[in-house]
């Protein structure tokens, strides 16, 4: 029984049955290729504004726990499913995904041809879309998707940071501190520094070099994030200005794109973006292939064939993505910085990347 549709920004529409909160909602339609962890990708603040398609035909099997959740809400604007788990089936699952959909009022569809969707938005790009149980119009709903906000000019950083400071201890002893300048920063990050002994100070997005100072951090990190990177122009002369000031940086995903900006380059849209645990990415520094998480829609535009010449010295590409080249990790050469554009926290996995927060430590311990 159809009782809800999806439409496209292009008009291409999927009928399917309502699967979570009954309603209507819009955001950039994207796929991951996550074969597990859709609780860890509903509850990334990455996926703001977006609606996630799942390429994995079956969702839902584990339920969904109280341990996982990587912040304190499900960010995404939709969620489409082919086929959901009828009961769910795990000694840790406290409910089942539909339940949690609801509870939360996020608006899914489920029974959709998730593969023919997937391939249609690998041809035609990333693109608004509407996901509605209440009007299965096709042509009423595409008017409304093609007046809904473009994700190309979006700042979305301060819709999902912290509303105030919060500390995460160090494990056992107390190393090092970090500030962590929260785009959207995920509950795994701050774990994986405290494994390490670090003890990390999580800032609201909008603060500023100062407030980082005032911490007495021994470092920065910079977050993930949702929105469009060539909008951050606040957070990306705060990152200038900490450069300045000579203290280590490590960023990722948003965080990766700003401190590429704050180097002096450019930020673009890519098609259909990396999205899911399993992208191959190359480490030019060592030659090592890792498989890796990722969830970035734009990424830098930096040369790959040299380093270039910076206000703050020589960086170069350090990572490339072996599927399209595209930039996957910077590296300054005079300065303490350097980045990411995927999740070394990666839960819920593959942990190849895991070596970037040992990285870190080389770097607050006095390493280039």
């Amino acid at each position: 029984m159809t009782d809800a549709i999806l439409v496209l920004e292009d008009g291409r529409t999927f009928a399917g049955e309502s699967y979570g909160a009954p309603g209507e909602s819009f955001g950039e339609a994207v796929f991951s290729t996550g074969m597990t962890g859709y609780q860890e990708t509903l509850t990334d603040p990455s996926y703001h504004r977006q609606v996630v398609v799942q390429t994995a035909p079956h969702i839902g099997n584990t339920g969904m726990n109280d341990e996982d959740p990587e912040s304190r809400q499900i960010w995404v604007a939709g969620y489409v499913v082919r086929d959901p788990a009828r009961r769910p089936s795990n000694w840790r699952s406290r409910r089942s995904l539909d339940d949690e959909l609801a509870a939360q009022g996020v608006v899914g569809i489920s029974g959709v041809d998730t593969r023919a969707l997937t391939r249609h938005l690998r041809e035609r790009g990333a693109m608004r879309c509407g996901i509605s149980s209440l009007d299965l119009d096709g042509d009423s709903l595409l008017a409304k998707v093609q007046a809904s906000p473009s994700m190309v000019g979006a700042d979305l950083s301060a819709d999902v940071t912290t509303p105030q400071s919060y500390r995460v201890d160090a494990i056992g002893q107390q190393r090092f501190t970090v500030a962590a300048l929260d785009y959207g920063i995920k509950t795994m990050t701050p774990h994986r520094m405290a494994e390490r002994g670090i003890t990390t100070h999580v800032l609201p997005s909008t603060a500023d070099a100062d407030a980082v100072i005032a911490t007495g951090a021994d470092a920065v990190f910079l977050a993930n994030g949702p929105g469009d990177p060539g909008a951050a122009d606040a957070a990306v002369e705060t990152v200038r200005e900490l450069l300045r000031r000579d203290l280590p940086i490590f960023g990722i995903c948003f965080g990766n794109q700003v401190l590429g900006r704050a180097f002096g380059f450019g930020t673009y849209k890519l098609g259909y973006g990396h999205r899911g645990i399993n992208q191959p990415v190359q480490d030019r520094v060592t030659g090592k292939v890792e498989i890796t998480a990722h969830n970035h829609g734009f990424a830098v535009d930096a040369p790959l064939d040299r380093a270039a010449d910076t206000e703050f010295g020589a960086a170069e590409v350090s990572h490339v993505c072996l599927n399209d080249n595209v930039v996957e990790g910077l590296r300054a050469r005079d300065t303490r910085a350097f980045s990411v554009q995927y999740h070394p926290e990666a839960a819920a996995g593959p942990h190849d990347a895991a070596y970037l927060f040992d990285r870190f430590v080389d770097l607050l311990e006095g390493g280039r």
